[in-house]
């Protein structure tokens, strides 16, 4: 093509989406469409939501574990707010096939790094960190979770994950 791709995607897509309803309505232009460009970026539309839903998902849990170990009470209740607001968004992020590709156990690992880390710098935790994740997915992205029952979850882990 003529590389509007490389020089200005969102012009690019705008060409393409009007490209593709012309020629959904019966227009042939086949040959202006480009191709190449338009199947990857299609193909990368469900992985860039998909890592949107797990970077959500670890702030979420970032936040609960530093709110469940955090040795000064100030920041609680911003913490779990930060939670909530990330469990919201990912849950109106989420569909159905994310839930085989989705790695908890992996955003659990990060965010629990994440929280020792913020913690020392802190003064170290209060209470120690749940080594596993006490969630699964579906309770993490229940539309009826309660921050405050998740917070009380790490307190008596469960064998989840």
């Amino acid at each position: 093509m003529d590389g509007l791709y490389d020089r200005d995607i969102l012009l690019w897509s705008e060409q393409q989406a009007d490209l593709l309803r012309r020629l959904a309505a019966g227009e042939r232009v086949n040959d202006a469409v480009d191709w190449t460009n338009l199947i990857d970026e299609v193909e990368s539309v469900g992985r860039s939501e998909l890592n949107a839903t797990e970077s959500l998902i670890e702030v979420a849990l970032r936040h609960l574990l530093l709110a469940h170990a955090s040795p000064q009470p100030e920041p609680v209740q911003h913490w779990l707010a930060e939670a909530q607001a990330a469990l919201d968004s990912a849950r109106d992020r989420f569909s159905p096939s994310m839930a085989q590709r989705l790695r908890l156990t992996e955003k659990w690992r990060r965010a629990h790094r994440f929280a020792e880390r913020k913690l020392q710098a802190m003064g170290g935790p209060s209470r120690p960190l749940p080594p596993a994740c006490p969630y699964t997915l579906a309770e993490l992205l229940a539309p009826e979770a309660d921050i405050d029952a998740l917070l009380a979850r790490l307190t008596a882990p469960s064998s989840a994950s």
